[in-house]
């Protein structure tokens, strides 16, 4: 491996630790703690509001950051188009690009539609409704969850398949 590959590979590893990690700590860290900061829905909502501004700003970096170093890098399993179709390494990279599409699908929907809703909902103290969204909103950000583990998984896989 060249030092050019070599620093694609750390950047694109670096962003996946950024980005997988914030993801989880978000979740696994802020979410439920905050319940310990305020009781008071809007203003918690707030908070993580602010939060979650900030994790969006890191997580298009990382994003985009990941999309450029995984091209470059899917280069390394591709010697030809056929390598794609015919070997279980070209599967597993199909496989991996298919989930990353669809993670990256569905963080924006969550981030942009979502997030923005249940920060207007909470301003409006429309506690009911805001109670709705963020169940949905909860169910897309484990589904991502999930993503980022079996995408990970499966770029383990790609590393010792033949």
């Amino acid at each position: 491996m060249d030092l050019v590959a070599a620093i694609i590979l750390w950047i694109h590893l670096f962003s996946a630790i950024i980005f997988i990690g914030g993801s989880y700590f978000m979740w696994l860290v802020l979410v439920p703690e905050s319940y310990k900061v305020s009781k008071e829905e809007g203003e918690r909502t707030r908070m993580l509001g602010v939060f979650a501004r900030r994790f969006a700003l890191i997580t298009n970096v990382t994003l985009i950051l990941l999309i450029l170093t995984g091209l470059y890098n899917a280069t390394w399993y591709l010697g030809s188009i056929d390598l794609l179709t015919k070997s279980f390494r070209g599967f597993l990279l199909l496989i991996k690009a298919s989930l990353t599409l669809l993670l990256i699908i569905l963080v924006y929907i969550n981030g942009v539609y979502f997030g923005r809703k249940i920060t207007k909902l909470a301003s409006q103290r429309r506690f009911d409704d805001l109670k709705r969204i963020r169940k949905i909103s909860k169910t897309i950000s484990l589904v991502n969850l999930a993503l980022m583990l079996m995408i990970t998984v499966v770029a383990s896989m790609m590393q010792f398949a033949a």
